[in-house]
């Protein structure tokens, strides 16, 4: 029989699952479940939140059931940009939005070319982009009136969890800071922002600390999670913020690379980058540390999508490593054949929610396999785009560590690895941000004043092939020349069908 050990649990609400992480004293992860749920990933992105509540306390019950003892404690990390309002007995008046929804891209585009958005952005730190909740709250107010005037609160998916939990209306600085309505200074809702959505403060909740805990669960939902009633649960962080701690992503030198559905290149700084083109996002992990970078609409969503056009046999068993042995045979560059994955409209580096996915370069030499390299190749140059944006604020960064489900598959590392021209580190260790949230509770309970304590799993290492590296330098200026050759283009394109 398995003897008992202390643990935590960290648990990621994402927006297509709920994955839940047993980890030990030391930071070893022991053990890992999932729980999926449908996830809209059109223009009109809404989320049924009482699916992500079930799959939650599914996911946490059943982790917990599987162990010999109770956790010390239960740490949340959660997708950012979602609101949701809901009436004064917390019931909800509408689906949540997602990230993923643009109806607001046109509030979004006023604002980011005024004044008002640039004072708002240099306060919050949060790029003016349709995935903003200070959009989305606008959007409910001048298209859903009658909603927005019923609204007792908007709060996200996570607090609408909380408050299912323990009946308070909370949120942490963290999923605060990626609202565009939060002054990451004074770690107050920011008034500027306020009046542009509408509201005061009052419909929002309270900001409190990611470290802010909590026992005394609702009695009659505790009898369900398989944990004592008085387990000590930690309000934790955002997905993205946490990412970066579970990846041992501890100061600037480092960098993380995360590939969900979405993607994003993120970096820990004691100070927000603030910069001109107001692209940087700047959301906090704690009072004193912030994660900054740049996230992209088209990851995974645009690997999956790619697999299933060009290898559709391996879409089902979503087997990566088996569509890129078909193109192993094709070179890097695909035979100079590019591709501009914006297939959801783009935030980093662009911030257009009106631009389109694009293949350039066409010619009769090209076949599915190429296609489906070039796909690949164009995922990773967006990735190294953002890179290089981040790194016009900050010293070269010197190491790159990826997680997400494509770190798994060893062809698309070593096609990033050849983009970006340096070693990238990856480390099969289950969800990052399920494990960052672990990390962060356990820092707290043991009083610690970093995370140098926490154990850090072997990494593997994929070095870039020089020839390749070469290969993609040049293609790379290409690249960036695409889409301001063709901004004028696809707006106008949108117009027509919009």
């Amino acid at each position: 029989m398995q003897e008992p050990q202390a643990y935590v649990i960290g648990i990621d609400i994402g927006t297509g699952s709920v994955k839940a992480v047993a980890v030990k004293a030391n930071g070893e992860a022991i053990d890992a479940v999932q729980t999926h749920y449908p996830s809209a990933a059109t223009d009109e992105s809404e989320q049924d939140v009482f699916a992500v509540y079930t799959a939650f306390k599914q996911c946490l019950s059943e982790i917990a059931g599987r162990q010999t003892n109770a956790p010390q404690a239960v740490c949340l990390s959660a997708a950012m940009h979602s609101i949701l309002a809901v009436d004064e007995k917390g019931a909800p008046l509408m689906k949540a939005l997602l990230w993923s929804d643009t109806r607001s891209s046109e509030i979004a585009q006023s604002l980011r070319h005024s004044d008002e958005g640039k004072r708002i952005y240099k306060a919050t730190g949060t790029p003016l982009h349709a995935m903003s909740p200070l959009c989305k709250i606008r959007w409910l107010k001048e298209f859903k009136p009658e909603l927005f005037k019923n609204a007792y609160k908007f709060i996200s998916v996570k607090e609408f969890i909380w408050q299912q939990l323990f009946g308070e209306y909370a949120v942490d600085y963290s999923i605060a800071s990626a609202t565009g309505l939060f002054n990451i200074y004074s770690l107050q809702w920011h008034e500027e922002a306020l009046f542009f959505a509408g509201i005061s403060s009052e419909r929002l909740s309270l900001p409190v600390s990611t470290t802010h805990k909590k026992k005394g669960l609702l009695s009659d939902v505790a009898k369900n999670l398989n944990i004592p009633i008085n387990t000590i649960f930690y309000m934790g962080a955002s997905d993205g913020c946490l990412a970066n701690l579970g990846s041992g992503c501890f100061d600037a030198s480092v960098a993380a690379i995360t590939i969900g559905t979405s993607a994003a290149v993120r970096i820990t700084s004691p100070s927000p980058i603030v910069d001109e083109e107001r692209m940087i996002f700047n959301y906090l992990l704690d009072e004193k540390t912030f994660v900054c970078g740049g996230a992209t609409n088209n990851g995974g969503n645009t690997v999956e999508w790619a697999v299933e056009k060009f290898a559709p046999q391996n879409k089902e068993k979503k087997i990566f490593e088996e569509a890129f042995r078909a193109i192993e045979n094709v070179p890097a560059g695909s035979k100079d054949l590019l591709f501009l994955p914006y297939l959801h409209g783009e935030r980093a580096p662009i911030w257009d929610e009106k631009s389109y996915g694009v293949y350039f370069g066409v010619k009769s030499v090209h076949d599915k396999n190429c296609f489906l390299r070039a796909a690949m190749e164009g995922v990773c140059y967006s990735l190294f785009d953002v890179l290089s944006s981040l790194e016009k604020n900050l010293p070269t960064v010197g190491e790159i560590k990826l997680s997400g489900g494509v770190a798994k598959a060893k062809a698309f590392v070593q096609i990033l690895a050849d983009v970006i021209g340096r070693k990238i580190l990856t480390e099969d260790a289950g969800d990052a941000s399920a494990i960052g949230a672990a990390y962060l509770a356990l820092k707290e309970l043991n009083a610690a004043s970093d995370y140098a304590f926490l154990y850090q799993a072997k990494r593997d290492a994929t070095e870039p092939i020089k020839e390749n590296a070469e290969v993609y330098h040049k293609l790379f200026a290409v690249y960036k020349g695409l889409y301001p050759s063709l901004k004028e283009a696809m707006h106008t394109l949108h117009q027509y069908t919009h």
